[in-house]
């Protein structure tokens, strides 16, 4: 905790100005920056779950170019530049329709489908993966179902439909079972329980996590199951049982560490330093926020400092240190207006207000 309050570098690095999906990652593990995100949010993100080889054996220059176009689509995804991506592989989806690869146009429309959500395009996105999921039920392909059926729920949950959300994860769980597919099944128990605690269902999810790691745990999908643990995690600190919570969240954190899961490793110190907060343990929420921090730092990842910002003051303000608590809120003020984040900026304006009024009044 010392080396949070007193370490120069660390308080001087947060006057510089600072990812579901943090908008929410799609998928069956992670949303980031929210508490119970709209994919294992999520890394079990849909894109985990786009592994279907395309070297099929059709051949020709078309079949090259429609390749050559998905892998620039998948550089300017990962740059950010989700327009340029969808550009690109519209242009290869053409291709391969024209080639007659089935198979490739069905990895297409996943990318296009997430990518359309990550947007906001929810209809557009739900229309891809819909296609998706036709082309694999014309190629009797359980394991496309399975992911088609998970990531048109995903669409849904983000949507706010979450009825139709939960009869998709269903009907993908029949699936699994029906072919005995343990990794579906976590997977769909888990997104299962995302729908339950969306609705706030917290209950219900907390048994479908539970079930779900049973299974992620059995066969060794460690992406998969930190983010379930991850989302467990939420739903615990959502009925107030922090120590319950923590015990997640330390299991999500070594899991993500060990497979170097970038988002998971972001939610598991968000969530232990909520948690570690919530049971007034302020120096280990400080020390987790700490290296919460540290990895927003190395990552360049300006969202998740503003978060250790504000979730630090809070620690702060807990301890009763309001003079470090106001230095914080402070920093926090500063990188949201230089993020554009006007509503965060508010928020934490009010937040700075009232604790310069309590000093002022005491």
């Amino acid at each position: 905790m010392k080396a949070f309050f007193c370490n120069y570098k660390f308080y001087s690095s947060l006057g510089v100005v600072l990812t579901l999906n943090a908008w929410v990652l799609l998928v069956s593990t992670a949303a980031m920056g929210q508490n119970f995100p709209l994919g294992g949010t999520s890394r079990s993100n849909l894109e985990q779950q786009l592994d279907i080889p395309l070297n099929n054996g059709i051949q020709g220059e078309d079949r090259d170019k429609a390749d050559t176009l998905m892998r620039l689509g998948r550089q300017a995804q990962r740059s950010g530049n989700f327009e340029s991506a969808i550009a690109n592989w519209l242009q290869a989806l053409n291709l391969y329709q024209k080639v007659g690869d089935i198979e490739a146009m069905g990895v297409t429309y996943d990318y296009l489908g997430v990518t359309y959500a990550k947007l906001g395009r929810f209809q557009q996105a739900e229309d891809s993966l819909r296609r998706r999921l036709g082309i694999a039920r014309s190629r009797q392909d359980f394991m496309g179902q399975i992911y088609g059926l998970n990531n048109i729920g995903t669409v849904l949950l983000q949507a706010g439909n979450f009825e139709a959300a939960r009869d998709s994860f269903i009907e993908a769980l029949k699936i699994t079972r029906s072919i005995k597919n343990q990794q579906g099944e976590g997977l769909s128990l888990s997104n299962l329980g995302l729908a339950a605690a969306t609705a706030g269902n917290y209950p219900e999810a907390i048994k479908y996590y539970q079930a779900a790691l049973a299974l992620r745990s059995f066969s060794g999908n460690s992406l998969g199951e930190a983010n379930t643990r991850n989302n467990l995690g939420d739903a615990y600190r959502a009925t107030n049982v922090p120590k319950e919570a923590l015990f997640s969240y330390q299991s999500a954190l070594s899991l993500a560490q060990i497979s170097n899961d970038i988002p998971s490793q972001f939610r598991a110190l968000r969530g232990l330093g909520q948690s570690y907060t919530t049971m007034r343990q302020y120096g280990e929420a400080l020390r987790v926020l700490e290296q919460h921090l540290s990895l927003a730092q190395r990552e360049k990842n300006r969202n998740e400092e503003l978060l250790s910002l504000r979730l630090a003051a809070k620690a702060y303000q807990g301890t009763g240190n309001l003079a470090n608590a106001r230095v914080f809120y402070e920093k926090a003020i500063s990188l949201a207006g230089a993020l554009g984040n006007s509503q965060e900026e508010a928020f934490l304006r009010n937040d700075l207000a009232q604790i310069i009024y309590y000093r002022r009044a005491n």
